[in-house]
């Protein structure tokens, strides 16, 4: 049985959002276990779901709010619902958690309590976005980290690839870096630095490094992972769903335009009801907080039920597919690598533009 932590209380709408959630995900994962951790007094107005025998109740009685600063849910709200979810998985009661709550305060909490494994600097946020090809591209840092150094990148090119990895089988799942060209020559001093960082880790066998990648290879689906800083990965992700919510509001609208369009619309509506489902965002929901000694994951706030279901999901996967021995494993294996944070020769060759 695979035990996940759900933080019920985070997120725009808490309980209300995260409980239906709760018994969808239950209902097709006969071997899981929830445990639902938030104040009993509100938890109770869902008996459905807390009467199942997969199901138990953690309280805590305080409540991480999305506008909290993360001191406040640092070293004030010591009993949130989001700290206690944290600490079953530090406790060894649960395998993973998940929360939708204030993602400051989260990746605060658990580089507090979880610590980071050894090798890493900083924890990294890795999602998938949909690309063309049919499937999805796994993109870090999302938002955690952004200002990043080039011995950052190379640490979130070997935890992206044990994510992938773990989640897919493909031994040696292969990475690009995002930059505004795929020349070498091209990019920031951080950028040029992480690729000769990265190329030197495919020669000696730690990465299947592709090589520098641009935009719009992200929704080709040129790269299983794409690696970038915080700023860059959290705009994309924000284009993505931007995109997602444009698809859906063209196909409401020309379903209800005039009798013509909605003629057309009904005879194109299988072709557009694959597509809204393919870029639907709320089906790659669900943030993996890699690097830590735990595995955390991050619903969006503002998800619905199907959304969160996913979350619980990814993080039900991740334990059960090994994921934090995965990312331990490789990290180990870089480690010269990733603590030397020494630049090869032919970092100096390559010239400025």
């Amino acid at each position: 049985m695979i035990t996940v932590a759900v933080d019920c209380m985070g997120g725009d709408v808490g309980p209300a959002v995260t409980l239906p959630a709760c018994a969808a995900f239950l209902a097709s994962h006969p071997q899981a276990k929830l445990l639902l951790v938030g104040q009993p007094a509100v938890l109770a107005a869902w008996p459905q779901v807390l009467n199942n025998v997969r199901c138990s109740v953690v309280p805590a009685s305080e409540v991480v709010a999305m506008d909290d600063p993360v001191e406040v849910a640092l070293r004030r709200k010591k009993d949130s619902s989001m700290r206690v979810a944290i600490t079953q998985v530090k406790d060894g009661t649960a395998h993973a958690m998940v929360s939708a709550g204030n993602t400051g305060a989260l990746m605060a909490i658990a580089r507090y309590v979880l610590k980071t494994l050894d090798g890493i600097d900083r924890p990294a946020i890795a999602s998938q976005l949909p690309n063309s090809r049919g499937g999805a591209t796994t993109v870090l840092d999302l938002g955690a980290n952004v200002d990043c150094t080039a011995e950052h990148l190379l640490q979130f090119a070997v935890m992206g690839s044990a994510l992938v990895a773990a989640a897919t089988g493909r031994k040696e799942p292969s990475v690009g870096l995002l930059n505004v060209g795929e020349e070498i020559i091209k990019g920031s001093e951080v950028i040029k630095k992480a690729g000769v960082l990265l190329r030197n880790a495919a020669n000696t066998g730690h990465l299947n490094f592709f090589g520098n990648i641009e935009g719009d290879d992200v929704f080709k689906g040129t790269t299983d992972i794409v690696v970038c800083d915080g700023f860059v990965g959290n705009v994309a992700l924000k284009v993505s769903e931007g995109l997602a919510a444009m698809i859906s509001g063209f196909i409401r609208e020309e379903f209800s335009r005039n009798i013509f369009t909605k003629m057309a619309a009904i005879v194109a509506y299988p072709v557009l009801s694959a597509f809204k489902k393919r870029v639907d965002h709320r089906r790659y929901n669900g943030a993996a907080l890699l690097g830590l000694r735990g595995l955390v994951f991050k619903s969006h706030g503002s998800a619905d039920a199907f959304a969160f279901e996913q979350a619980l999901c990814r993080a039900y996967d991740a334990a059960l597919n090994n994921l934090l021995d995965n990312v331990r494993e490789r990290i180990a294996q870089a480690a010269p690598l990733i603590a030397g944070g020494a630049v090869p020769s032919d970092f100096k060759n390559v010239p400025t533009i």
